[in-house]
């Protein structure tokens, strides 16, 4: 009786590593699932005694306006007023200062900083198109102008790693004589996380909660981080205060900020990924037998010790985007 063998057409004929990455990526979704339940048990014991104080400090404010100036206004009435507000509030319309502020929220500044967000799938939610055809138009815009923005940035992300791979290089041929070339790598990630650090979230942050009114230094650092990654919660957006003064420049500025600390993040991500121990993706991804791992080869090549002429010939013929011509 013969083995039976695999079809022509199976992944595993050229995947062998099929089954071995499909255990792996089920226990990824496992542990994924583990992990939202771990974050939702931690936000729920965190949040919700302050949700239960707001909702308690809620009640004696509406108790105290019944009872002591406007006890003749029904119930009905006031609750149908709190939802216009809220309803107005949840479209970006605020109705302190007698629903006038001293800018709209489609001025250019601020419809410029609107798109922005479009583009970089950020998404604050807290301004939105009010009309059908800005609707329609918005599901136009971002389905052309979201690839073009990844193209853009990925574009730019390219030409700023020739100078980051010379920094590389130029570390190699200093230490390349006394450390692997791992732990060079390492170092050269870690000056890069602290320039992105320090320009794209310390100093961004201080420039926020010095102009923000409302805002402390947590609060400015969390809306960079949420911003940063793309999460796009809402809670805090720049300029949004009533009093805000410059409002449309102030927007446009924040929109600069948004683009330029992307792009970082992208370069960031980018010289994590050309670490191939640090590629986690690597052990979940599917891999053709015959193709050139080059990364396993440096990984294997790193064990030798920390012999300069050696390591540099591994870098050079790892095709770093500064060697390209």
């Amino acid at each position: 009786m013969t083995e039976a063998t695999p079809e022509g057409g199976s992944p595993q004929r050229y995947f062998p590593g099929f089954r071995t990455s499909g255990r792996r990526v089920l226990f990824l979704c496992f542990f994924l699932i583990a992990y939202v339940c771990l974050a939702a048990g931690v936000f729920k014991v965190l949040e919700d005694p302050w949700e239960q104080q707001e909702i308690t400090r809620l009640r004696d404010v509406l108790d105290t306006f019944r009872r002591n100036t406007h006890s003749c206004i029904a119930d009905e009435e006031l609750e149908n007023f709190i939802i216009e507000v809220v309803r107005g509030a949840n479209r970006g319309v605020s109705a302190v200062r007698n629903v006038t502020m001293s800018e709209s929220n489609w001025s250019f500044g601020q419809a410029m900083f609107f798109a922005t967000t479009i583009l970089t799938t950020i998404g604050y939610g807290r301004v939105t198109p009010l009309s059908d055809a800005g609707k329609g138009f918005c599901i136009v815009y971002a389905i052309i102008g979201i690839p073009l923005t990844l193209i853009m940035f990925t574009a730019i992300v390219e030409r700023i790693m020739i100078p980051v791979t010379k920094l590389l290089d130029l570390l190699l041929r200093k230490l390349g004589h006394l450390y692997k070339v791992f732990h060079i790598r390492l170092l050269h990630l870690f000056l890069i996380f602290v320039i992105v650090l320090i320009f794209v979230f310390l100093i961004p942050a201080g420039i926020y909660a010095a102009l923000e009114p409302t805002w402390n230094y947590l609060d400015s650092f969390y809306y960079c981080f949420i911003s940063m990654t793309t999460i796009g919660l809402g809670d805090y957006i720049p300029g949004d205060n009533p009093y805000q003064p410059y409002r449309p420049l102030y927007k446009v500025a924040t929109t600069g900020y948004l683009i330029f600390g992307l792009i970082m993040m992208m370069l960031l991500l980018a010289v994590i990924y050309e670490i191939p121990e640090l590629n986690i993706g690597f052990h979940f991804y599917l891999k053709n037998e015959n193709e050139d791992d080059e990364r396993m080869r440096l990984r294997a090549s790193d064990t030798s010790g920390p012999k300069y002429t050696q390591q540099v010939n591994e870098v050079s013929n790892a095709g770093y985007p500064g060697d390209q011509p």
